[in-house]
């Protein structure tokens, strides 16, 4: 009997038409993204054609139905994107694309949805959610960006900040107070807003980031923005902030996939660095220290693979509630970074080099603990449901 059997791992939603998505995907990917890397980080965001090339490949919007122009996939397909692009350290934008889809197609009219998401999963408009302020990050109720009705059209006048694919958003979903004399959450709404050629708004310059330099962030700015009514996403005033509520869990999960499969791919990178590194005339992996540690990092890169795995299941059957999403976000994206930590250690110097993939990992990594919910807030939710 072999001491080791096969230790070979199938998430349980990776079926037939997932597994050769996933192929097409990943040679897309190294293809078409990874050789241009070094340049996207200079310019701070991916060339304007490889939204169309990953349009045009099925990429974008994989989960979203087909009468809408979508993939008509699962949240498996969204899945096997955002795996791939961790895996291959390329900071796309695509899962905010597929996050404002899902906002329209869950809570849009037929005329917004017919509109929007074809334009979007063919890659020809770029989409960006913009929550977050100078003054309000995790804290939701504490916006101050305001649009006030006048007739058929509401004024917008605001900023927004940290807002992934902002200066390539042609469409942007828009957190604001419609009421704001109104007490809690009632006086938010979301309102989608054109940005092409539209008077008043305006986009940042870059922000200067500790990683992800490749990712397009900014921030945004509404001076007396003018659009129509009926880019009010909803039914009606007020709903926003209970929209934006019931969709982060969708948002945390897709974080929550980043983060183990780029658990997974740092384990991957050290392990073969340390079979061909050598110390005092044998490789690395021959230290017991070196096995110890490496053997943690599988360990509970692995942990984390099979609680993701049973998260994807639960959103697939539509069963996975706000507390189990924020506990994946948590402590998966906890673990990511403790890996990755351990794994520039296992390189030694060569680990702080930002030319080797496992620094920029390190970088790229650590504000997963920060967006889409301070870990700190996840942990707030938790315990308010014990």
């Amino acid at each position: 009997m072999a001491l080791f059997m096969d230790m070979t791992y199938d998430s349980p939603w990776m079926g037939d038409d997932v597994r050769m998505f996933r192929k097409t995907v990943r040679q897309f990917v190294q293809d078409e993204f990874a050789p241009y890397q070094a340049r996207w980080r200079e310019q701070h965001h991916a060339d304007a054609e490889a939204w169309t090339k990953a349009g045009g490949i099925g990429m974008l919007l994989s989960d979203v139905p087909q009468e809408y122009g979508g993939g008509g996939g699962s949240f498996a397909h969204e899945a096997v994107v955002l795996e791939e692009l961790a895996r291959a350290g390329v900071h796309f934008g695509s899962s905010i694309q597929s996050i404002v889809a899902r906002y329209i197609l869950i809570y849009g009219s037929a005329e917004q949805k017919h509109n929007w998401l074809p334009r979007m999963a063919r890659g020809q408009v770029v989409g960006a959610i913009a929550m977050t302020e100078p003054a309000a990050g995790s804290d939701l109720l504490g916006i101050q960006t305001v649009a006030r009705r006048e007739g058929d059209h509401y004024v917008i006048n605001g900023s927004k900040t940290f807002i992934s694919n902002g200066s390539r958003a042609g469409l942007i979903c828009l957190a604001v107070k419609t009421d704001p004399k109104a007490a809690g959450p009632k006086g938010i709404s979301l309102i989608l807003v054109e940005t092409n050629g539209l008077p008043g708004y305006r986009a940042g310059r870059p922000i200067e980031k500790v990683g992800r330099h490749g990712q397009d962030v900014c921030e945004l700015f509404f001076d007396d923005v003018r659009v129509p009514a009926a880019s009010l996403l909803g039914p009606a005033e007020g709903k926003g902030y209970f929209q934006m509520i019931d969709q982060l869990p969708y948002e945390r999960l897709a974080v929550s996939v980043a983060a183990v499969a780029t658990a997974e791919r740092a384990v991957e990178l050290t392990t073969q660095y340390v079979k061909d590194r050598t110390v005092s005339g044998k490789p690395l992996i021959e230290y017991q220290n070196t096995r110890m540690k490496l053997a943690e990092c599988k360990t509970e890169a692995q942990v984390g693979r099979v609680f993701l795995d049973s998260c994807i299941d639960r959103f697939i059957a539509g069963r996975l509630d706000p507390v189990t999403a924020a506990m994946a976000k948590y402590w998966l994206t906890e673990r990511e970074f403790r890996i990755v930590d351990e794994c520039v250690q296992l390189h030694g110097g060569y680990g702080y080099m930002i030319e080797y993939p496992i620094a920029r990992m390190w970088a790229d990594c650590r504000v997963q603990r920060i967006y889409a919910g301070a870990n700190e807030v996840m942990k707030e939710m938790i315990a308010w449901s014990l």
